[in-house]
C-alpha cells in the first residue's frame, strides 16, 4: 500500500505548501496514516529562516530516519526552506534522506518521487524561489474543517537585515484578486468559518501587479463575494497600515478587529540598523491611529532582543513604549546570527546571558500589560468560534475570541454550554489570566 506519514515545521505559510502536497500525494493514491513505522513514505516540510527552525527541522529528519533501520524500503523525503536555502550540501550532511525538493518544485512531488533511486538526489533551482501558487492547485486542508489560511503572497521585497526570506523564498509575487477570491469561495463551501490572510507582508499586497490591487480592494472582494464570518489579518508591515485599512475594518465586522503587526523594536538606532523603514514615531502614530478607527483592535507584535549594537538604552526605550501601547499579544525572540545575512556581519554583539536577561524583563513587563488589557473582558459577552474538546481537560471545551489567532495567540477555556466545533455562539467571559479567558455559554436569552 502507499502509505504517507507527514511532518510539516515552521509557519502557516509553509503549511498551505504542505496541504498543496497532500493533496497531490492523495491524488495519486496515498493514504495517511498516523505513525511513521506504518508508511511507505515520510516526509518532512521544513522551515530555514533561522537557526533553531533549521536545528529543529535536522532533530526531526533523523529521528524519522530511523524508522528506516527496520523497513529498508520506506522513503524519505525532504522539502521546504531549509532545502532551498542550504541546496545540494544537504546530501553529504543528511545521507538517509532519498529525496530533497526546493520551493519552486515541491508541487510536482508525486511525480518526482517516482524517480527515487538508491542515492539521496537533490532537485531544486539555483537561487531563491519564484514559485506561485493559484486556486486550480489542488490542495487538502489539513486545520479543523471550520478555519484556513488564504496565503496571498510570496516572497518579500523588504529586505531586513536579521532576514533570509527573500534569499529563500524570492521577491514579492501577488496573486491576483479573482485568484484569491475564487478559492475563499471554494474554501467556504467547505466550512470554513474563519480565513487568516497570511503573507510575509500583507501591506505589500499587489505592489507587483500590472492591474490595480492593494489589500484594501482584496479585502472587499472577499467581504462583497463571500459570507465567510471571519476573515483575520496576519503579519502587516508597520509603516504601511493604511487609514483606509482601518476605516474598512471599522465598516466591515467580519474583518475581526485583530492586527499582526511585527514591530521588531521600538529604539530607532535598532530599527535603522535593522533596515526597519520606520521609527519609533511612527509606531507611536500607528498605535494612535488603530485605536482611533477600531477602539477595540487586538494588536499582535513580535519583538527581537538583543540585536548587534543594542544597548540598556534601547531595551529602556522598548519596555517604556510596551508600557506606552498597551498592546494585546506579544511575541519575544532572542537574536541569533543567521549565515548569509547583513546583520551577521554588524560588530558589538550581544552576549547570550545578556540577551537572556533582556528577553526576561520585557516578557516580565508585557505580562502584566497582558494581564490588565485582558480584564477588560470580564462580564462581557462575545462571540467564541469553538475549537473542541480542550487538550487541558476532557471536561473544559475551548475556542476563541475574534481577539485571538488561531495557533499563536490564548483562548477562552469553556466550562459549560453543549456546543460543536465550528460554531460561533455567545459566552460570557467570568475569568481573565495572563494569556486566556474563562467563560459560560449563553443563550438567545442570556441565560447560562
Amino acid at each position: 500500500m502507499k502509505t504517507l506519514f507527514m511532518v510539516s515545521l515552521g509557519c502557516p505559510k509553509n503549511l498551505v505548501d504542505s496541504e498543496i502536497m497532500l493533496a497531490a500525494l492523495e491524488q495519486s493514491g496515498y493514504t495517511v496514516v498516523e505513525e511513521p513505522e506504518q508508511a511507505s513514505l515520510v516526509l518532512v516540510n521544513t522551515c530555514g529562516f533561522i537557526r533553531p527552525a533549521v536545528e529543529e527541522a535536522i532533530d526531526t529528519i533523523l529521528e524519522l530516519a530511523a524508522c528506516k533501520e527496520n523497513n529498508p524500503q520506506q522513503c524519505l523525503v525532504v522539502t521546504g526552506c531549509m532545502v532551498q536555502r542550504y541546496g545540494k550540501g544537504l546530501a553529504a550532511e543528511l545521507p538517509e534522506v532519498d529525496l530533497f525538493i526546493g520551493l519552486d518544485d515541491f508541487s510536482r512531488i508525486s511525480e518526482l518521487i517516482e524517480t527515487i533511486g538508491s542515492k539521496p538526489q537533490i532537485i531544486t533551482q539555483p537561487g531563491s524561489a519564484t514559485y506561485l501558487m493559484n486556486n486550480t492547485v489542488p490542495r487538502r486542508v489539513s486545520t479543523p474543517f471550520f478555519r484556513s489560511y488564504l496565503k496571498i503572497t510570496e516572497g518579500c521585497d523588504n529586505r531586513c537585515t536579521y532576514c533570509m526570506i527573500p534569499s529563500i523564498r524570492g521577491q514579492l509575487r501577488s496573486r491576483t484578486i479573482a485568484d484569491l477570491t475564487a478559492e475563499a469561495a471554494r474554501l467556504e463551501q467547505s466550512g470554513v468559518k474563519e480565513l487568516c490572510l497570511i503573507a510575509q507582508d500583507l501591506t505589500a499586497y499587489g505592489q507587483d501587479l500590472d492591474e490595480p490591487a492593494t489589500l484594501v480592494s482584496l479585502l472587499a472582494s472577499l467581504v462583497h463575494n463571500t459570507s465567510i464570518p471571519w476573515l483575520r489579518l496576519l503579519y502587516a508591515y508597520p509603516a504601511s497600515v493604511t487609514d483606509d485599512l482601518l476605516r474598512l475594518m471599522a465598516q466591515q465586522p467580519r474583518i475581526v478587529p485583530y492586527l499582526d503587526i511585527p514591530f521588531q523594536h521600538a529604539s530607532d538606532p535598532v530599527l535603522q540598523a535593522m533596515n526597519r523603514h520606520y521609527g519609533r514615531a511612527t509606531l507611536d502614530d500607528l498605535v494612535r491611529r488603530i485605536r482611533a478607527h477600531v477602539p477595540e483592535c487586538a494588536i499582535r507584535t513580535t519583538m527581537l532582543v538583543g540585536f548587534p549594537g543594542e544597548t540598556e538604552d534601547d531595551v529602556a526605550i522598548l519596555v517604556d513604549s510596551l508600557q506606552n501601547w498597551e498592546l494585546d499579544h506579544v511575541g519575544v525572540f532572542q537574536y541569533q546570527d543567521e549565515e548569509g545575512s547583513l546583520a551577521a556581519g554588524l560588530p558589538q554583539k550581544v552576549g547570550e546571558e545578556e540577551k537572556e536577561a533582556r528577553y526576561q524583563r520585557v516578557m516580565e513587563a508585557q505580562a502584566a500589560i497582558s494581564e490588565q488589557r485582558q480584564q477588560r473582558f470580564v462580564d462581557r459577552i462575545e462571540p467564541v468560534l469553538i475549537e473542541g474538546v480542550s487538550e487541558e481537560s476532557d471536561l473544559l471545551l475551548e475556542g476563541r475570541t475574534r481577539y485571538q489567532a488561531p495557533e499563536i495567540d490564548g483562548c477562552v477555556y469553556i466550562t459549560s454550554g453543549e456546543v460543536n466545533p465550528g460554531d460561533i455562539v455567545s459566552v460570557r467571559i467570568t475569568e481573565a489570566h495572563t494569556y486566556d479567558l474563562v467563560g459560560e455559554v449563553i443563550d438567545g436569552q442570556g441565560r447560562q
